[in-house]
C-alpha cells in the first residue's frame, strides 16, 4: 500500500484509484493533503513515466488553502470511474476537503465521533445514501469503519459528495444516523457542510431493551398503527381528548416488545449486512422515518388534504413548496387546516409562501413554523416496563399504563391513568361460556349492583332497545347497592364498550351490549344498545354490569379498564357439551380481585361424565 503505486494520472488529467478494493489486502487510504503532496512532487519531476502521466511541463494540478482543503485545478478531476478498480478515489480519500475546479464538484470530509465499529448511515436528499462504503470493514480487521482513530474516539473519516457540476446537493444538508438492533438509536443534523472536516457525533451502545434477535422482531405483525394522522385520544383519562398523530395498536406484544418492534420497522441495517427498510411509516421508508420535525402554521387555500383511512398513511402525501419538500404527518383538518406538521426531507421548512399537497393538490399558505424536537428512535424511549414518547407519538389509550408519559401536538405532556386487564385462562374456543361480573361479598354473582333508573323502564321489541325518556339505544342505570356516577368506583372501572344485564318482567337476567357510556351522578347512561328477543324491565328491576359475557373465541378471554380502587368479581365457566354425548366440564365458579396490576384466574376443567 503505497500512495505513488495506489493513485494515477491519465494524459487527460483524470487522477484515479489502482489499488485494492475496500476490504481487500493492501487497500490505499490517504488524507487529502497526502494527496496534493503527490501531485505536486509528480508535477516537478523533469519527465512523466508509468501510469503517471505529469511533469515539469504541465499545468499546476493542485493548490493547497490548508492542509484540510485542497483544490484539483483546471485542467485535472478526480476520476471516480477510470481505475482498474472498482472504488472510486474518492473513497480513498479523508481528513478534509477536495475542491474540483474543472466541474465544479466537491467533496467534504466528516470525522464520526462514536465508538468504534458503529454502523453510520446517512440520509442525503431525502434518501438513504445506499453505498455506505465507509462501513468497510478493513483487511484483517474485525469492525467496521475506515479510517478511525480509536485512540481519540473516531470511529470514520471519509470524504462525502456534497456538490456536483456546479450545484449543491440540498445546500450540503445531511443527517448522520445510528439504526442498528440491538444497539441505540441516534442522529446527528448538519445543516450544510462546510470546507474541512465536519463532525458528526452519534451513539453507539447496547440497547438492554432492544435484546431480541431481529428475526423474531419480524414476526411481530400485530403491532400496528390503527390511526395514522391527527388522532384526538384521551390518553390522560380526564374525559377531554388531545391530539397526536398516531394510535398503536400493541396486538399481543409487551410495552417493550412494542418499543422493538418499531425500532426494527425503522432500522437502517440487518444483521450487518445490507441495508434495508423493514417497514413503510407514513409513505416513506422506514429507515429514514425520522417523525415529526416541523409545525407549519397558516392558513388552508384549496383542496382537502388525503385523509386516514384505517392502517393505509392517508396523512403521509408528500409535500413540496420552494425551497424544500416534506412528508405530511397530520393536518389539524383536511379541509380548512391551519396546522400541518410534517418530516422535513430537503431544504428548509417554510415560514411563507404556498404548500401543495403531491397527492391531494390541496394548498395551504404558511404563515411561520416550529421546529421540534427529534426523537431516536422516532417513537420515544423504552424503560423496560414503559414508554416515554417522542412528540406527538401515542398508543391507544387501551395499551398505555400509568408508568408512560406521552407528549401531544400541543406540547403538552400527558400520563395515562393506570390501564388494568382482568384475564381467564385455561379456556376452550367455541365451547366455553364465560361470565365475569361483581361479587357479591359471599362468593356469588351481585345480581342487584344496579337498577334501571326511575321513568326509564326499558323496551326491546324485535331487538331494538329503547328507554322511556332517553330514547332509541339506551339504557340508563341507577344506583342501588352500589354507587354508580361521575367520580364513582363504577363509572370509573366500567369498560368502554361490553355487556349489562338486566332483569326483564319474566324473571330472565337479558343480555344487553353497549358500545359508549356517559355518566351522571348517580347514574350511567348507557347509548349504542342492542338486545336479542322482545322484552321488557321495568324502573328499579335489578342490573349489573357482565365484565366479560361471551362465548370463548381463544383460550382466553379478558377485560382491561381503568384502575380505581380493588374490585371483587365473580367467575363462571360453562361446557356443558352437546345432547348425546359425555363431553362438556362440571361448572367452574370462583371469586377473583381486579386490583392495580389487573389479575386472572384458570378455569379449572373438571370432566362432566
Amino acid at each position: 500500500m503505497a500512495i505513488d503505486t495506489d493513485i494515477a494520472i491519465d494524459g487527460s488529467g483524470n487522477i484515479y484509484y489502482t489499488g485494492a478494493v475496500h476490504g481487500a489486502a493492501g487497500a490505499g487510504y490517504y488524507s487529502v493533503i497526502e494527496l496534493h503532496r503527490y501531485l505536486q512532487d509528480l508535477a516537478d519531476d523533469a519527465a512523466a513515466s508509468g501510469d503517471d502521466l505529469i511533469d515539469i511541463t504541465s499545468i499546476t494540478p493542485s493548490d493547497r488553502s490548508t492542509d484540510n482543503i485542497i483544490t484539483i485545478e483546471a485542467g485535472y478531476r478526480l476520476d471516480d470511474v477510470n481505475g482498474s478498480a472498482t472504488d472510486p478515489i474518492s473513497e480513498h480519500l479523508y481528513d478534509g476537503t477536495i475542491v474540483q475546479a474543472d466541474d465544479d464538484s466537491r467533496w467534504d470530509g466528516l470525522v464520526v465521533i462514536a465508538a468504534e465499529g458503529m454502523d453510520l448511515q446517512i440520509i442525503q436528499n431525502g434518501a438513504l445514501i445506499a453505498n455506505d462504503f465507509w462501513n468497510t470493514i478493513p483487511n484483517g480487521e474485525t469492525l467496521k469503519g475506515l479510517n478511525r482513530d480509536t485512540a481519540n474516539g473516531i470511529s470514520h473519516r471519509f470524504m462525502l459528495e456534497v456538490r456536483t457540476t456546479g450545484a449543491d446537493i440540498d445546500g450540503r444538508r445531511i443527517v448522520g444516523m445510528t439504526r442498528e438492533q440491538g444497539k441505540t438509536y441516534s442522529e446527528f443534523r448538519i445543516n450544510g457542510t462546510a470546507q474541512g472536516n465536519n463532525v458528526l457525533a452519534l451513539t453507539y451502545a447496547d440497547d438492554l431493551n432492544n435484546a431480541t434477535a431481529p428475526a423474531t422482531v419480524a414476526t411481530w405483525s400485530d403491532v400496528v398503527n390503527t390511526a395514522y394522522g391527527y388522532n384526538l385520544i384521551d390518553i390522560d383519562g380526564n374525559g377531554s381528548t388531545e391530539p397526536y398523530y398516531s394510535a398503536w395498536d400493541k396486538g399481543s406484544r409487551t410495552t417493550n416488545q412494542l418499543y422493538e418492534r418499531l425500532k426494527w420497522l425503522s432500522a437502517a441495517e440487518s444483521g450487518g449486512t445490507a441495508d434495508t427498510a423493514n417497514g413503510t411509516l407514513y409513505g416513506l421508508d422506514g429507515n429514514i422515518f425520522r417523525g415529526i420535525t416541523h409545525e407549519i402554521q397558516g392558513t388552508q387555500a384549496s383542496g382537502t388534504f388525503a385523509t386516514t383511512s384505517g392502517t393505509t398513511p392517508g396523512q403521509g402525501e408528500p409535500l413540496s413548496w420552494t425551497g424544500g419538500t416534506g412528508q405530511l404527518l397530520a393536518v389539524d383538518d383536511t379541509g380548512s387546516a391551519t396546522k400541518l406538521w410534517i418530516q422535513l426531507l430537503t431544504g428548509t421548512a417554510p415560514t411563507s409562501g404556498t404548500i401543495t399537497g403531491g397527492t391531494s393538490s390541496a394548498t395551504f399558505t404558511a404563515s411561520g413554523n416550529t421546529e421540534r424536537v427529534i426523537s431516536s428512535p422516532f417513537h420515544g424511549q423504552s424503560t423496560g416496563s414503559a414508554i416515554i414518547g417522542a412528540y406527538g407519538f401515542a398508543l391507544e389509550s387501551a395499551d398505555t399504563s400509568a408508568s408512560d408519559l406521552f407528549t401531544d401536538l400541543l406540547g403538552a405532556t400527558n400520563q395515562p391513568p393506570n390501564n388494568v386487564t382482568f384475564t381467564v385462562l385455561g379456556l376452550v374456543s367455541g365451547e366455553d361460556r364465560v361470565l365475569v361480573g361483581p361479587e357479591d361479598g359471599a362468593g356469588g354473582l351481585r345480581e342487584d349492583q344496579a337498577q334501571v333508573a326511575t321513568g326509564e323502564a326499558i323496551t326491546v321489541t324485535a331487538g331494538s332497545v329503547s328507554s322511556a325518556t332517553a330514547g332509541a339505544g339506551v339504557v340508563v342505570l341507577a344506583s342501588n347497592t352500589e354507587t354508580l356516577g361521575t367520580g364513582q368506583n363504577s363509572e370509573k372501572d366500567t369498560p368502554t364498550a361490553g355487556t349489562i344485564r338486566v332483569l326483564d318482567a319474566n324473571g330472565i337476567y337479558q343480555l344487553i351490549n353497549y358500545t359508549g357510556y356517559t355518566a351522571a351522578a348517580g347514574e350511567i347512561e348507557f347509548t349504542g344498545c342492542t338486545a336479542s328477543g322482545t322484552w321488557s324491565a321495568a324502573a328499579a328491576n335489578n342490573a349489573f354490569i357482565s365484565y366479560i359475557d361471551k362465548l370463548a373465541g381463544a383460550a382466553q378471554e379478558s377485560y382491561t379498564v381503568v384502575f380505581n380502587s380493588p374490585r371483587s368479581l365473580f367467575i363462571r365457566v360453562r361446557d356443558g357439551g352437546t345432547a348425546g354425548d359425555n363431553e362438556g366440564i362440571k361448572t367452574f365458579e370462583t371469586t377473583g380481585t381486579l386490583g392495580s396490576g389487573g389479575g386472572s384466574t384458570t378455569a379449572i376443567r373438571t370432566s362432566d361424565v
